[in-house]
């Protein structure tokens, strides 16, 4: 009785466990085949799983560009020696504005005598040329003088001023009006500005080919020089509004506008060259800083999504689309502009559609 008593509990015990093990079934795995996972209710990851509906929002991408400060061409000018020759004074200091036309050094130089004693040879030769053509005139006019001699007179009085004209010339190339030979060369500022650098040493001898010695800058305003995408230059115009950051005044907000849109395309970078013109009245804005720059766009509508939601798999992108109640099928999408929290999609996905947006982590070791 007792061994009867005894089997009929061992045979409900291993019939027990067979009807446990048959309550389990095999479908409640997560399973991916052909791009399409199955997530069961019962599996843990479906708890892990968060959706969307895709919408299009209004989205202005804009387009951002590394750029660098630098002075406006016409508002700035280097200074060197245009002639070897000894400095014999200054009349500048570091950081001194001056306006064009300031004296900033005298320098002698046998180069300028040169110079000097052309235009002195010049203007005595017009002189004399001068006498003799008015003295044929009057031989002439009182029957005294032979034309062709008049003609003569008349032809070398022309050539030398011609002469002196050049001579004069040379003298204006250097703002100097001649003075007597031997005298020094006044070197004159040329802008309006500020002595942003000056090597200026009295009695320094300098080379005729010597770097600059001093710059003069006018930074009222300043252009940043920046790179823009070819894929983007359809966004920038000339005058549009942008807005400027330099790391050094984080805090700022610096506005500029558009100057200028390169008409050639950097084969390297396959970047156009673009310049903002930004105002820097209190001269903040240094030549040389690193500027980054915002060129804002339309607003238009278009598809974005969490970062989250976005696969990555070799060089392709993808997402979960949700078909079905426990269903996602893998989308390759292609992307456009990110931040640290949204991806613009440009194709692949349509308004209206459920993503997953969190837990496609999980779908990368499914079976």
């Amino acid at each position: 009785m007792r061994k009867t008593v005894l089997t009929m509990v061992l045979l409900t015990i291993v019939t027990s466990c067979k009807n446990s093990k048959s309550e389990t079934p095999q479908d409640q795995d997560l399973l991916i085949k052909n791009n399409q996972v199955t997530v069961p209710e019962t599996h843990p990851v479906f708890k892990k799983i968060k959706t969307q509906v895709v919408t299009e929002q209004e989205h202005s991408d804009g387009v951002i560009s590394a750029g660098t400060i630098q002075a406006i061409p016409n508002h700035y000018a280097e200074i060197a020696s245009p002639f070897s020759g000894r400095i014999t004074k200054s009349f500048i200091q570091l950081g001194q504005n001056i306006s064009a036309g300031s004296p900033l050094f005298e320098i002698l130089s046998s180069d300028y005598f040169s110079v000097q004693k052309d235009y002195t040879d010049a203007l005595n030769d017009v002189q004399l040329a001068e006498k003799n053509y008015r003295r044929q005139q009057d031989l002439v006019k009182h029957g005294v003088g032979i034309q062709k001699e008049l003609d003569e007179a008349e032809t070398d009085f022309k050539n030398k001023k011609t002469s002196l004209s050049n001579a004069s010339s040379a003298l204006k190339v250097y703002n100097s009006k001649g003075g007597g030979i031997g005298s020094p060369l006044l070197v004159r500022a040329p802008i309006n500005g500020e002595i942003i650098s000056n090597k200026i040493v009295n009695g320094q001898y300098l080379k005729g080919d010597a770097d600059p010695v001093m710059i003069i800058a006018e930074l009222s305003k300043v252009w940043i020089s920046g790179d823009v995408k070819e894929k983007d230059i359809r966004f920038v115009n000339k005058g549009d509004q942008v807005s400027v950051k330099v790391s050094a005044y984080p805090d700022r907000n610096i506005t500029g506008k558009v100057y200028h849109i390169n008409e050639i395309v950097d084969e390297d970078t396959r970047s156009i060259k673009v310049l903002i013109e930004c105002n820097n009245p209190d001269r903040k804005l240094k030549p040389g800083m690193y500027a980054t720059v915002n060129f804002s766009t339309t607003p238009e509508k278009t598809v974005l999504i969490p970062v989250t939601a976005l696969m990555q798999q070799n060089n392709s992108q993808y997402v979960w689309v949700k078909t079905g109640k426990s269903q996602y099928t893998k989308r390759a999408v292609t992307t456009g502009e990110t931040d640290q929290k949204t991806v613009r999609i440009i194709s692949g996905l349509k308004s209206g559609e459920t993503i997953m947006t969190e837990g496609g982590i999980y779908m990368l070791d499914a079976k």
